[in-house]
């Protein structure tokens, strides 16, 4: 990306280790050469968003006062303008080539879900704050946000080069099978990384310590559950596949193909990423 959004050669070496390009290669293995670019460059960004906002322990105040010039990019700059903030002017970088490769409707769309993600991350940090475990419900309703799935999802037709119409983005199906599979992968995160989250700043606001504080359960009986959950969205999904096959559109198959990737490929990019593996190795550590 060459922005400079990574600030030093430590870092630069954290993220090659942790093998970013590889969810892009297994969540779009479909994509060509220049859009898988785009679309991990776009996870790139969002790594580093986490890390520098939402994994740092930054307040509330901050993470707001940061979303005017994010927004600005979304709402109202174009490509080539120029922008002092490194996070907006990647953004911009980003909101361009999705405007090169994608129609009117699809950047829309994903302008639109990423300034819903920026708006949830401040959420999280007022939990954070005020050391809040958030009830169930509104952990379940608000993780579709604060997880940027649908800002990937939102790229799956521009990466498929089968665009989907808005009506059929709006279809009560897709809607449907969207949040399925949004809280599939949110959900598997969610376990994935608690290691790396149970003893950071960060460790209220994940679907374990949620189930555990409010539902009484012990840790396991937590992951238990969220396995139970996660395969009632399953099923949830393979059931509307029949319905969407009958609309007769490419670009809802792909998009749905889109997804299943999805599911699939963080599932194996995060089992052997270092930014998941390193915290379960020294979970299992012995102490002294």
């Amino acid at each position: 990306m060459g922005t400079g959004i990574l600030e030093d050669a430590e870092t630069v070496e954290r993220y090659r280790r942790a093998k970013y390009g590889w969810l892009g290669a297994r969540t779009y293995p479909y994509a060509e050469h220049h859009m898988l670019r785009l679309v991990t460059d776009w996870c790139v960004w969002l790594f580093a968003f986490d890390d520098a906002f939402c994994e740092s322990g930054r307040g509330a105040g901050e993470i707001t006062r940061a979303l005017p010039r994010l927004f600005t990019v979304l709402d109202d700059l174009e490509a080539g303008q120029q922008v002092d903030d490194v996070f907006a002017r990647t953004l911009l970088e980003i909101k361009g080539r999705i405007a090169k490769y994608g129609d009117d409707d699809q950047l829309d769309r994903w302008c639109s879900v990423t300034k819903d993600y920026l708006f949830a991350q401040v959420w999280e940090a007022a939990n954070c704050e005020a050391d809040v475990v958030p009830q169930v419900d509104d952990y379940l309703f608000m993780r579709r946000r604060t997880g940027a799935m649908l800002t990937v999802f939102a790229l799956i037709d521009v990466a498929s080069g089968r665009a989907l119409t808005p009506e059929e983005w709006r279809h009560p199906d897709v809607k449907a099978i969207t949040e399925s599979a949004n809280d599939v992968v949110v959900w598997d995160n969610d376990l994935i990384s608690y290691a790396k989250e149970s003893e950071g700043v960060n460790s209220r606001n994940n679907l374990v310590s949620v189930l555990a504080r409010h539902r009484g359960y012990s840790r396991q009986q937590a992951m238990e559950a969220i396995g139970a959950m996660r395969n009632r969205a399953i099923a949830d999904m393979v059931a509307l596949r029949p319905s969407l096959e009958r609309l007769g559109s490419e670009a809802v198959l792909a998009y749905v193909r889109g997804l299943e990737f999805w599911i699939s490929g963080s599932v194996d990019y995060s089992l052997t990423s270092s930014r998941y593996t390193t915290a379960w190795q020294q979970e299992e550590q012995p102490a002294g």
